[in-house]
């Protein structure tokens, strides 16, 4: 789980990087009951960034995937002030002892 939420804030931030460029960004991470929840948010950028970086094209769809796999939940899109969000609640795993 830890490292499925890493890869996921991972991914959203590049995604951000990438077509936001500056935009105030804003990741939250709360742990409830058998579940952590992680939310990327980004504000509507002041400018389109000039970057012309490479992209695979598989990052959220493949991490929708995972996340499902895991038995969790998943969203990327438009964000409530315009922005962009990235949300995913992960079922929390316990390790055998």
């Amino acid at each position: 789980m830890e490292r499925t939420a890493y890869r996921l804030v991972q991914e959203a931030l590049t995604n951000v990087h990438k077509h936001a460029g500056n935009a105030p960004t804003v990741v939250h991470l709360h742990y409830l009951p058998g579940w952590v929840c992680v939310t990327v948010e980004n504000d509507v950028p002041p400018a389109q960034p000039q970057l012309d970086l490479p992209s695979g094209g598989h990052g959220l769809n493949g991490l929708r995937e995972q996340i499902s796999v895991l038995g969790g939940t998943f969203l990327a899109a438009a964000g409530p002030g315009g922005g962009f969000q990235v949300r995913a609640w992960i079922p929390a795993v316990e390790e055998a002892a």
